[in-house]
């Protein structure tokens, strides 16, 4: 029976989508595969079991129904002063265990990892390079571009696992970074004994959210537009410039939420007027009525938000990069993406099939 750890070098860098496409993949290969996550950060109940959110959606992707005391054995209180940290300096005996009840009549288990590879699960003293030489795993590492491609971490990982590093996987590379992936980092890293098995590009759909969501995530409310809450936002713009600027800038920027001060009318106008999928006025002020006949008219649906333009800008760029791949479309769209990156040939010799 084989094992692949599925780590990264940050939070939110595509861990399920990899465990989805690879195992997806894998059973399309006619092997039996299983699925854990250690260490759940994200803690749901589901008929009255606790497990981690993310294990019980990649385990209903990929049509598995184990335990979910078993698939994640340790999970991060939300609360510290519920549970000592102290009594929890080495939870590997229980992992094992779990491992190797969940590993039986599987040919192979993917292990997901939590937050950062190195580091995620060390007060448990079951962080990534501990679950690798513990449980005998391969370990395949996905690094999401986040303004560059983290090289030194991977270095730093081949140091700590050897052999062990199956490769890595990059994911949300844009375009105008492609090539420079593709022609300097990947022969750079091949030379260090560390293969890149696949460069995922950047597709905005994936981190796309509704409008009705957005406005949950920001604390906000819809005022008008209602009927259309559940068009897409993609990117967003902030809307502080004069309105000759803006107009020019904004027909560049497609399903692009647009920020703007509550006060400024002229600008709510033009997004409007441009077709924007989403309207968001900070300083708690209401729009007037004709921005809601306006909206209204053009399905635009309208947020109120408390805080100033630069705070909701940050939060946004944040709620953006942390999507979590949920709808059904997107998790097709996004393992078709990883399906035809990635060298699952160089990947299954990695696992000794």
């Amino acid at each position: 029976m084989k094992g692949l750890y599925i780590g990264s070098t940050g939070p939110w860098a595509g861990k399920n989508l990899a465990a989805m496409a690879v195992g997806l993949w894998l059973q399309r290969e006619g092997l039996r595969v299983g699925y854990m996550k250690p260490l759940g950060a994200r803690p749901k109940t589901v008929d009255e079991i606790v497990g981690d959110e993310d294990a019980f959606f990649v385990q209903e992707v990929l049509g598995l129904e184990d335990d979910p005391a078993l698939v994640t054995p340790v999970i991060t209180p939300a609360n510290l002063r519920t549970c000592s940290l102290a009594d929890r300096k080495n939870e590997m005996e229980r992992v094992r265990e779990a491992y190797e009840t969940l590993s039986r009549g599987r040919d192979i288990m993917l292990v997901g990892g939590c937050g950062e590879f190195l580091h995620s699960g060390r007060h448990a003293g079951i962080s990534g390079p501990a679950l690798v030489r513990r449980l005998g795993l391969k370990a395949l590492v996905v690094d999401r571009y986040d303004g560059a491609l983290h090289y030194d971490a991977l270095l730093g990982y081949r140091e700590v696992l050897g052999d062990a590093l199956a490769g890595v996987l990059f994911n949300d590379v844009p375009e105008d970074y492609l090539r420079d992936a593709e022609e300097m980092l990947v022969p750079y890293l091949s030379e260090h004994g560390i293969p890149a098995l696949g460069i995922v590009p950047r597709d905005r759909l994936l981190n796309a959210i509704k409008a009705v969501e957005l406005a949950w995530r920001l604390g906000g409310r819809i005022v008008s537009g209602n009927r259309e809450s559940g068009r897409i936002v993609e990117d967003f713009l902030i809307g502080t410039m004069q309105v000759d600027n803006f107009m020019s800038h904004f027909k560049q920027h497609a399903n692009s939420a647009t920020i703007v001060g509550g006060d400024r009318t002229d600008l709510q106008l033009v997004a409007l007027e441009g077709q924007c999928p989403c309207l968001i006025l900070t300083g708690n002020i209401t729009p007037d009525e004709i921005i809601r006949t306006r909206s209204e008219a053009r399905g635009v649906p309208v947020i109120v938000v408390r805080e100033d333009t630069y705070t909701v800008a940050r939060k946004m760029e944040e709620i953006l990069n942390s999507q979590k791949l949920r709808e059904l479309v997107k998790i097709r769209r996004a393992a078709q993406m990883v399906d035809n990156t990635m060298d699952y040939p160089a990947l299954k010799a990695q696992l000794g099939f």
